[in-house]
């Protein structure tokens, strides 16, 4: 079951991460911070556009906002683009319409901007400045999390316009690194997120399911869903579009329509990135985003369920695509040739251009980067005094 799921999935992974990696090419992101200067409505709309233009693993998002936090970036906006990079990027969409149908892939698109408003109003009402400088203070002190390598070339400075950029050799060798990132990134999550919903689909009965989910109780289980959602995500340990393979099974299972959207959305609560928010923003800040963005992707969940109920969007079929998938000569087949091919061409172009060196320095970057703060920390400032 996991392996036809990914024979699903595949072209549609192919063609989201070759679209995240000619959007990171084309948008700068090295003035980032100066672009989001407080929790305007506009420095809002701006982390949230940056963020879609972004890598969807959920890892190297956290990494990236931590380092507009540092560079001077506002806090808030910075959560809102973690919040975009995970939430509205193509390459999920692309998947919740592969495998489930396409109204989940507008509910993300929809709920993501909601989560986004929602979790500047709790900010807003709540975030006291003593814990946010307490925070910011910790954020600088650069102790290592995960993908800080990555985080640091997404924001480097980049030279010529897009179209130069997009029409020169060393444009799609970049786009070729960063095609071969988003795989090397995220094939851990995608290849535990199809085996626990392989599992779990072949091994856990639907009656199970659909008492768990109160199937045969439609207002109760409407909440529940919202609810528990994103709780699923954090027992489930994946994060980003190593979720979607279980969010079909969820609702074939009997999860409401709210219920796929907040487990999508709870990638950004899963245990080892709240480990990482601890080393980055320390314990206090840790319980508040968690409670705060819990609060968020419930309630964006309630929202997006309302409105496509009302609209009358809800799907009514549950058979998705991977309950029934069997393996045969169809579109899905000529497109995972195609993209199979689209794979091994830029994976050739990596490998021919430098590309593993780039990532094993990255990866010490990463590693060592806040012991090099640390050194230089007092120098610069000495310096721009």
């Amino acid at each position: 079951m996991a392996f036809t799921m990914l024979w699903q999935i595949f072209w549609g992974l192919s063609l989201g991460f070759l679209f995240s990696a000619v959007i990171e090419v084309v948008v700068s992101k090295s003035e980032m911070s100066k672009l989001l200067p407080n929790a305007s409505p506009r420095s809002l709309t701006v982390a949230s556009l940056l963020g879609a233009a972004s890598s969807s693993c959920s890892y190297a998002a956290v990494a990236m906002a931590r380092s507009i936090v540092r560079k001077g970036g506002d806090f808030t906006a910075a959560m809102a683009f973690q919040f975009a990079a995970t939430n509205l990027v193509l390459e999920l969409g692309v998947l919740m319409w592969v495998l489930i149908s396409w109204q989940f892939a507008a509910a993300e698109f929809i709920g993501g901007p909601v989560m986004i408003v929602v979790l500047a109003l709790l900010f807003r009402f709540f975030l006291k400045d003593s814990l946010k400088s307490e925070a910011i203070e910790q954020a600088n002190k650069g102790i290592a999390g995960s993908m800080e390598g990555h985080a640091a070339m997404s924001m480097g400075e980049q030279h010529g316009t897009w179209k130069q950029r997009l029409s020169s050799r060393d444009g799609w060798i970049a786009i070729s690194h960063s095609y071969v990132m988003n795989w090397a990134m995220l094939w851990r999550d995608i290849g535990i997120g199809l085996l626990i919903a392989g599992a779990l689909g072949t091994w856990v009965p639907d009656s199970f399911w659909q008492k768990f989910f109160f199937v045969s109780h439609p207002t109760v289980a409407m909440i529940w869903g919202a609810f528990v959602g994103p709780l699923i995500a954090v027992a489930s340990f994946t994060c980003s579009v190593g979720n979607v393979p279980l969010a079909a099974v969820l609702w074939n299972g009997g999860i409401s329509f709210g219920g796929v959207a907040s487990f999508i959305f709870g990638d950004l609560i899963i245990l080892p990135i709240l480990n990482i928010y601890r080393k980055y923003y320390g314990g206090k800040m840790t319980v508040f985003l968690a409670a705060t963005f819990y609060l968020a992707m419930v309630s964006a969940a309630l929202v997006v369920e309302a409105l496509f109920q009302s609209l009358g969007w809800v799907p009514t079929n549950r058979h998705t695509a991977v309950v029934d998938a069997a393996i045969t000569f169809n579109y899905t087949t000529v497109l995972d040739i195609i993209f199979g091919a689209i794979f091994i061409a830029l994976t050739f172009v990596f490998f021919r251009s430098g590309g593993p060196e780039m990532m094993r320095m990255m990866h010490d970057n990463g590693r060592y980067e806040h012991h090099a703060h640390g050194h230089t920390h007092h120098q610069r400032h000495g310096r721009s005094e």
